[in-house]
Order: structure tokens, then C-alpha cells, then sequence
């Protein structure tokens, strides 16, 4: 069962799992705390779980007014603070994972490690490109179904597509009672246009580890790979054949990987 917790000037609903040391998962896009489903349900008997819709997405706060990066890590800091959670294994998949670079950024105190999945530090032209027809989509396509499955076909694989799993994935996303309205996911979008944390990269001082799809469209891999060489010590690993989501396509060996990085982070002192 979730509950709403109070962030600032916004109330963000969380889930909790488990009990171990302590997990923060940080969605990117539109995801509701639901597109964790696989952690939580494959890691909370090793460990504390904490997943959240971020502010404008699913149960949380719907603000009318324009907010960025540092705000939404900021929130990502108050669910900590509210669960008496922290330092924590902080995982960012996509957009979740510049905020969970911009987190520990500013809130280095909460971060035991990081984890970082399809993520970038800069965004190019061709991400602003590739963004950018994802907005007008949003605003033109004629159906909700139309725009996620147009919008999927950069997130999955090949085999997901034949496989049934997109379709599976688009339907409980229509029938999720908390959907994202355009002008939300625009804002979101807004959120990120001009956002770097590249340059200050340097200073994140927490065992890092970025995963990138070696078939991701969204974030290549060349994305990832400059955020594992920016942050001191990050280690960059492909994970072969996947797109985007492989937490969603491939959770077994997604689990493995993020289950033996942690258990390669020192222990907290006492």
C-alpha cells in the first residue's frame, strides 16, 4: 500500500518494500511508481525499496506552474527525509537518472550510490530532436493509444513489440486511473530542454554505476558512457541487445547486476 508524503510544497505518493539497506527508485518520463514493479517485487527480500511518482505524474502533485530539475531532486530528497530514509542506493532510469545525478549534486548527504539506466548529462540536438517529436505527438496523435504506441516504439525492443509485452504495457497504462495529460508531460519535458549536469559531474563522490541498452535510441550508448567518464571511479556497462527499459524487459538480469554493484559498496560506518 502507498501513501502521500509531504516535499516541500508538493505531496508525492511513495511506496515502501522490503527491509535491508535502503533503495530509492527515481522514475524518468511519465512512469507512475508502478514501472518499478519488477524491483519491487524481485529485490525487497534483500532490500528497503522506496518508489514514488514524481511531481506531475500519477497520484502526486499536479502543479500549474513550471518547475525543473533541482526541484524534482529536491522532492527525491524529501521522500527520503519523510521515510527516515538516507543515505540511500539512488537508481535513475531515463529523465529519473538526471535527477538522481542532480540529487546527489545537491543533496550529497542522501546518496550511498548511484545507479544510473539510459541516462545523459547534456542534451544534444538530437535528443531536443528526438524530445521534441515526442511533444507534438503528445498534442496531435488521436488517440492516447496512438501516442504510446508511437512513443514505445523508441522505449522496447523488437522482440517486446512481437512478443505481446507492449501491447500488455499500453493497455494497463489506459487503464491506470491517474494518467499524464499532455500539458503535464510537456511541462516534465520543460523540465529537462536545457539541463546539463555534465560539467559538474566531477564532483559526485559515491560508487557510481551506468547501465545503458546497447540498442537504446533514446539514450545511445555514447550518453552513458560520458557520464560514467565524467563521475570519478563510475564503471559503464552495456547491457546487450536491450532498448530503454531493460528494469522492465530483462528484470532478472537487471536485478543481478544492481544486487552485486551494491554488495561491492563499503559498508556505512557506525
Amino acid at each position: 500500500m502507498g501513501a502521500a508524503v509531504r516535499a516541500g510544497d508538493v505531496r508525492l505518493w511513495v511506496e515502501q518494500r522490503g527491509s535491508g539497506p535502503e533503495v530509492l527508485l527515481v522514475n524518468g518520463g511519465g512512469d507512475p511508481l508502478e514501472a518499478w514493479q519488477a524491483q519491487l517485487d524481485g529485490l525487497s527480500d534483500r532490500y528497503r525499496l522506496i518508489a514514488f511518482d514524481n511531481r506531475d505524474v500519477g497520484r502526486s502533485t499536479r502543479p500549474d506552474l513550471a518547475y525543473t530539475v533541482a526541484d524534482l531532486a529536491d522532492d527525491a530528497a524529501g521522500v527520503l527525509l519523510e521515510c527516515g530514509a538516507g543515505p540511500a542506493h539512488v537508481v535513475g532510469y531515463s529523465g529519473g537518472g538526471v535527477i538522481a545525478q542532480e540529487l546527489a549534486l545537491r543533496h550529497p548527504d542522501t546518496v550511498r550510490s548511484l545507479v544510473l539506466v539510459g541516462t545523459w548529462g547534456r542534451p544534444d540536438v538530437r535528443w531536443h530532436h528526438v524530445v521534441g517529436s515526442w511533444l507534438w505527438m503528445a498534442e496531435r496523435a488521436p488517440s492516447e493509444r496512438a501516442f504510446l504506441e508511437a512513443f514505445f516504439a523508441w522505449a522496447y525492443t523488437h522482440r517486446a513489440h512481437e512478443d505481446g509485452r507492449v501491447d500488455r504495457t499500453i493497455e494497463a497504462a489506459l487503464a491506470f486511473p491517474y494518467p499524464q495529460s499532455s500539458e503535464s508531460f510537456q511541462r516534465f519535458a520543460d523540465a529537462f530542454w536545457d539541463h546539463a549536469t555534465l560539467d559538474r559531474l566531477p564532483r559526485i563522490a559515491v560508487p557510481t554505476l551506468v547501465l545503458t541498452g546497447s540498442a537504446d535510441p533514446i539514450a545511445p550508448p555514447d550518453y552513458g558512457r560520458a557520464v560514467a567518464e565524467a563521475v570519478p571511479g563510475a564503471r559503464f556497462e552495456l547491457i546487450e541487445g536491450q532498448a530503454h527499459a531493460p528494469f522492465e524487459e530483462v528484470p532478472e538480469e537487471f536485478n543481478r547486476r544492481l544486487d552485486a554493484f551494491w554488495r561491492e559498496v563499503p559498508d556505512l560506518p557506525r
